[in-house]
């Protein structure tokens, strides 16, 4: 039996699992999906060689970055997003030692496909990125080929980056694009939101939250309730895991 899987820590609620346990079961498909809960990306090794049929590994927070030394190859796009969150695991038949893992990245595929559909070309020309993980580096790199300028919103001031206390009133009315690429909000912290105004919002903004649990984030909620244009990161993930699947089955 095939076995793929999903690393990252801590692991309290896991929409890959559930995605490919029931694609498996509808499909007829005969492998398992597994989570591996590591507390430190070493892991890594001990997971591959544990788990001998192991064929293809999604990667979440807080990994997507460092598990790219691990890699014996990268694709050229992950490569230039920087951030990988699909392996493909390749063995040698015979010997169990012997593994090769080439990092994808998916997550960019998923948001760019799931944003555009709601994008105003006429408003959204501008977007503040919550967050600087590995998750924000898929975003940015969307957003830049979709040619929408762009800023990361954290909390230390840098290059391209506001810090939250700089946010204003006239900031927000530029830019009407706010994606939260960070965690806060996810269950169980579902009472806490990124810390933006959101008294500055209006219905011209666009609100997209990549947290998918709780559906409607307290980010949302806050944006819902100035008539801002809301999406979660539910489509995200479901695009990007059939993009993950068809790397393992080319």
């Amino acid at each position: 039996m095939d076995t793929y899987g999903l690393i990252g820590f801590p692991l309290k609620h896991s929409f890959s699992a559930k995605f490919f346990t029931e694609k498996f079961e509808r499909e007829k498909i005969d492998a398992e999906y597994l989570n591996f809960e590591i507390e430190d990306v070493h892991e890594i090794r001990r997971v591959i060689l544990f788990h001998q049929h192991l064929r293809g590994i999604n990667v979440t927070i807080p990994y997507k970055e460092k598990i790219i030394p691990f890699l014996q190859e990268i694709s050229p796009e992950a490569e230039k997003i920087g951030a990988v969150n699909v392996i493909r695991v390749e063995r040698k038949p015979g010997d169990m030692y012997f593994y090769r893992m080439t990092g994808h990245n998916t997550d960019y595929v998923g948001f760019r496909d799931s944003l555009a559909p709601m994008l105003n070309p006429a408003i959204h020309r501008k977007a503040l990125v919550l967050g600087t993980g590995g998750a924000s580096k898929a975003v940015v790199q969307a957003l830049d080929d979709m040619n929408i300028d762009w800023l990361y919103v954290s909390r230390t001031p840098g290059k391209k980056r506001l810090t939250y206390e700089m946010l204003s009133q006239e900031i927000l009315s530029s830019y009407h694009l706010i994606v939260n690429a960070s965690p806060v909000g996810t269950f169980p912290h579902s009472d806490t939101c990124p810390d933006i105004p959101y008294q500055f919002l209006t219905p011209g903004h666009l609100l997209y939250d990549l947290v998918y649990n709780p559906e409607e984030t307290l980010f949302l909620k806050k944006g819902k309730e100035r008539g801002a244009l809301i999406k979660n990161g539910k489509e995200m993930l479901e695009i990007q895991a059939c993009a993950a699947w068809k790397i393992w089955n080319p």
